[in-house]
C-alpha cells in the first residue's frame, strides 16, 4: 500500500483529503502539532521520517484580509512553507500535490482563466500563494499544483455557514453581486486529488466544481436549498462593503485541462451544495 502524507490535515480540505485517501493509501496526517511547514529543517526531518510516496500540501494561511496586515505570516506559510514541503518531498523522492488559488489572478479577464494565463494577484494573500507556486516549481520535486476557488466544507467556517447563520437571524442579507467564481465543495476537491494522486500528471491544473455564479447568486441558492426562501437576499456592489484585501472581480477557472486529465468533469456547484446541505 502506498503512503501519502497530508499536511494541514486538520483543516477543512485536509480532513476531506484524509478521508478520501484512506481506502487505498496508508495516510499520515500532519498539522502544526507535528511540524511547522515554515520551518524548513523541521519539515525536511519530518517528511524524511514519514517516507511518503505522495505529499498533499493543504497547509495554508487562508485569512485573505488578515494577510494585508500580517504579510510575513502569510508568506511564511504560503510561500516559504510551500517551498519547504516541496523540497522535503524532493529529498524523500515523493511527488507533491500543492493547493493554490484563483486569487493569483486579478479578475480582469472576461472569460475563464486557463492554467496558461499570466497571474497578477491584487492582494497579499494572492501574492503569497503565487510565491508558493514559484517555490514548488523550483524545488526539484515532481509536482502538481491545483488552483481552486471559493472552498467550503464540513471542517470549518465558510461562506455557506455564514449565510445560514445570518439567515437564521432573519435577514435581510446584503451580498456582493459583482464578483464571480465557482463555489467548490471540499469533498469533491478531495475526490479529484485522490484520482490525481495515482496519475503521472505534472504542472498546473485548475480544480473547482463546474459552473459559476456571484456571491449573491450563491447566497440565494443556499437560502432556497435550505428551505429559508422567506429570508430576503439583496444584491449589492463590492464598493458598498470595502474590505482590506481587494478581490478579483471574476476568477472563474477553466476546467478543460482537468476534465482531460480525469476523463470526467466535476459536478456542478449547485448539485454539490445540495449534497453538502443535506449532510449538515
Amino acid at each position: 500500500m502506498k503512503r501519502v502524507l497530508v499536511t494541514g490535515a486538520a483543516g477543512m480540505l485536509g480532513v476531506e483529503v484524509v478521508e478520501a485517501m484512506r481506502p487505498d493509501w496508508e495516510v499520515l496526517e500532519a498539522d502544526l502539532e507535528q511540524f511547522d511547514v515554515s520551518n524548513e529543517r523541521e519539515t525536511l526531518s519530518a517528511v524524511r521520517e514519514a517516507s511518503p510516496d505522495v505529499v498533499v500540501n493543504c497547509a495554508a494561511y487562508t485569512d485573505v484580509d488578515g494577510a494585508e496586515t500580517h504579510r510575513d505570516a502569510a508568506f511564511a506559510t504560503n510561500a516559504a512553507g510551500a517551498g519547504s514541503v516541496a523540497k522535503a518531498a524532493a529529498a524523500a523522492g515523493a511527488r507533491i500535490i500543492h493547493l493554490s488559488t484563483d486569487y493569483v489572478f486579478d479578475g480582469a479577464k472576461a472569460g475563464p482563466y486557463t492554467e496558461d494565463d499570466p497571474p497578477n494577484p491584487v492582494s497579499v494573500y494572492g501574492e503569497s500563494k503565487l510565491a508558493g507556486e514559484v517555490e514548488v516549481r523550483a524545488s526539484g520535486a515532481e509536482y502538481l499544483i491545483l488552483r481552486t476557488a471559493w472552498l467550503y466544507g464540513h471542517g470549518g467556517g465558510n461562506f455557506v455557514e455564514t449565510v445560514l447563520r445570518l439567515a437564521g437571524e432573519g435577514g435581510p442579507l446584503r451580498i456582493v453581486d459583482d464578483q464571480r467564481g465557482s463555489p467548490t465543495y471540499a469533498r469533491d476537491l478531495a475526490s479529484v486529488i485522490r484520482q490525481l494522486a495515482t496519475g503521472p500528471g505534472t504542472g498546473i491544473l485548475n480544480a473547482t466544481n463546474s459552473g459559476d455564479t456571484t456571491w449573491y447568486g450563491f447566497a440565494v441558492k443556499i437560502v432556497e436549498t435550505a428551505g429559508l426562501g422567506d429570508v430576503r437576499v439583496e444584491p449589492v456592489a463590492t464598493s458598498e462593503f470595502p474590505r482590506p484585501a481587494p478581490r478579483p472581480r471574476s476568477s472563474v477557472l477553466s476546467l478543460d485541462r482537468l476534465s482531460g486529465a480525469l476523463g470526467w468533469t466535476p459536478r456542478s456547484w449547485d448539485e454539490a451544495l445540495t449534497e453538502y446541505l443535506s449532510e449538515r
